[in-house]
């Protein structure tokens, strides 16, 4: 069923019980969601940015509720993970941004499952980074329409080649070429989608790839900061913020001018704090540390119908916060199977209480496939701060971080140091032990929900005619070598093998399944290409060139060579 045909009949199922005289979902409001990318605290001029152009960001702030301490993930697929389960990351199969650590399980429940149970039509426009794959694509996770890039971001393997200019996308799980500049053609499909669903509760996510890198915009829109002794790095981040802000006007109109704005919940948050050194509002850090800088992020929302404008919530809230606040807020009913980590604050938003429950938020994140504890992680309180080993993200082993650049244990006063520079480790230890022993009973509570196990790709599957096998978002590595994806084959399945890499003469094209390795023949060294069957199982697929009596060569860089795509092959195919 096209997802035009399932808006139709909601549309036509929401009139009949209007005329029954009980209009459910009539007077729900609906909920667009933006998130942008690697935009930092001090990315917008209200937060005292001098230079950067945010008047519409601004003015949304201002008239409506800004969440002075909202914190996320220091990193991209963790928050999103975390946004749309309610659940802190590691329990939903996600570890960081790549190398097979990116992917969310499809038993996870999503803020766009929850929605659609309730009647909603769901739409994502942007980045979702949680799964490229079957079942575990963003059209699988409950989002009806879906318009997005692969990977982390465009121009990302398997994303290559492409550009922010005219990109390749992916449109319900075909691929499209658009027109225009990526941020400029999100929203615009979000509009869309809004036009077409204003008759029924609608829930939109726009995820913006931008301002992350390469940073690509059009020349003139840096300059005007290049002119204004701006470094190029910092111009053209300001001038894609600027553009995401031009668009975000452009979301609001278009709600205003259809008379949805009065019953439609907007929010706007970022997923982490800046990639590269810039203002950054004063706070420490930036995106990969757990310091203040990189997890304390921009959120403001709206809601004219219920909530005031004007305000400010300066309770602590987070990421995990929001599907459960959401489902307060609209007063749905939601079939929550897993344990849910978030906590709701709408009585903060509505008013109706100004105090929260004392609690503990957690923050980690690293390479590697195998979460260590004190490793880049934190917790922050009420009013201190545990911060350990902070700047070791791109390490797998803490023990591989050089022992003058590890920072141990420190504490801060939040309260009155939100800059981070006074260490009160030594003066507290009292305050140290009892946030480590919070730390420690949180890290064992998340290992146990999973093991940090990772979900597995699944071949083989009628939902899908080929699996694109990528090396660099997909792979397993050890170290720096790539041996293989995880994935699932449910029965015994032909499949083509097709390697993204020029064979050398001699080489044959080797398959390790389930422990057994064989090796085929290559008829076109170009292309690379062989039938093999496949057993059940869940294990690694290893795909790579060797010549006989020659060592394996593993490639280093993170490019699309190496990478695989898996055809099933049906009789009459």
């Amino acid at each position: 069923m096209s997802a035009s045909t399932f808006r139709l009949i909601i549309s036509a199922c929401l009139l009949v019980v209007t005329i029954g005289g009980s209009a459910w979902g009539a007077d729900r409001p609906n909920v667009v969601l933006i998130m942008t990318d690697d935009q930092g605290y001090g990315d917008v001029g209200i937060h005292g940015n001098q230079v950067l152009r945010t008047p519409h960001l601004d003015q949304f702030a201002r008239e409506g509720t800004q969440l002075t301490q909202f914190y996320c993930s220091p990193v991209c697929a963790p928050t999103r993970a975390a946004l749309m389960t309610g659940r802190y990351f590691y329990r939903t199969g996600v570890i960081h941004t790549s190398r097979g650590a990116a992917r969310m399980t499809t038993e996870e429940k999503t803020l766009a499952e929850v929605f659609q149970d309730a009647g909603y039509v769901t739409g994502i426009f942007g980045k979702w980074h949680l799964g490229d794959n079957y079942p575990l694509r963003p059209q699988d996770q409950g989002f009806q329409e879906s318009l997005v890039h692969k990977s982390g971001g465009i121009t990302q393997a398997p994303d290559q080649p492409n550009d922010y200019f005219n990109p390749l996308l992916w449109k319900n799980g075909h691929p499209v070429q658009a027109q225009g500049y990526c941020t400029d053609v999100f929203f615009a499909a979000a509009i869309e989608f809004i036009q077409d669903s204003r008759d029924v509760p609608f829930f939109a996510y726009i995820a913006t790839n931008a301002p992350h890198t390469p940073l690509i915009v059009e020349e003139e829109a840096w300059k005007r900061y290049a002119d204004q002794d701006q470094d190029e790095v910092t111009a053209k981040v300001y001038a894609m913020v600027e553009n995401i802000d031009d668009n975000f006007a452009r979301l609001i109109k278009t709600l205003d001018a259809l008379n949805l704005r009065e019953n439609t919940i907007v929010i706007f948050l970022t997923d982490n704090g800046p990639q590269q050194k810039r203002f950054n509002g004063g706070l420490n850090g930036r995106k990969s540390m757990v310091l203040e800088g990189g997890i304390h992020v921009p959120c403001f929302v709206q809601w004219p119908a219920k909530l005031e404008g004007g305000n400010k919530v300066s309770t602590r809230h987070a990421h995990i916060d929001w599907l459960p606040t959401l489902i307060e807020a609209t007063g749905i009913q939601a079939d929550l199977p897993n344990k849910i980590d978030g906590v709701s604050f709408w009585p903060q938003l509505s008013g109706s209480k100004q105090e929260v429950e004392p609690r503990n938020l957690f923050f980690q994140v690293h390479r590697g496939l195998e979460p260590e504890p004190y490793h880049n992680a934190a917790v922050v309180g009420e009013r201190y701060k545990l911060v350990m080993n902070v700047g070791s993200f791109g390490k797998e082993k803490l023990a591989d971080v050089p022992e003058k650049q590890r920072t141990g244990i420190q504490l801060f006063d939040l309260s009155k140091d939100p800059g981070e520079q006074n260490d009160l480790a030594p003066q507290m230890p009292e305050r140290v032990e009892v946030l480590t022993n919070a730390y420690d009973s949180w890290f064992a509570d998340v290992k146990a929900s999973r093991d940090f196990a990772t979900p597995a790709i699944m071949l083989g599957s009628k939902a899908t005619d080929s699996t694109l096998l990528c090396r660099y978002q997909d792979g397993h590595y050890e170290g720096q070598s790539h041996l293989g994806w995880k994935v699932e084959v449910r029965e015994n399945l032909f499949l083509q093998l097709r390697l993204n890499q020029e064979a050398k003469p001699g080489e044959k094209l080797m398959v390790r399944w389930l422990g057994d390795v064989n090796a085929y023949e290559i008829e076109n060294p170009k292309e690379p290409i062989t039938l093999v069957q496949l057993t059940p199982g869940t294990g690694l697929l290893d795909v790579w060139l060797q010549a006989d009596g020659k060592p394996r060569e593993f490639i280093k860089d993170n490019s699309t060579t190496g990478d695989v795509v898996a055809t099933p092959f049906r009789l009459g195919d």
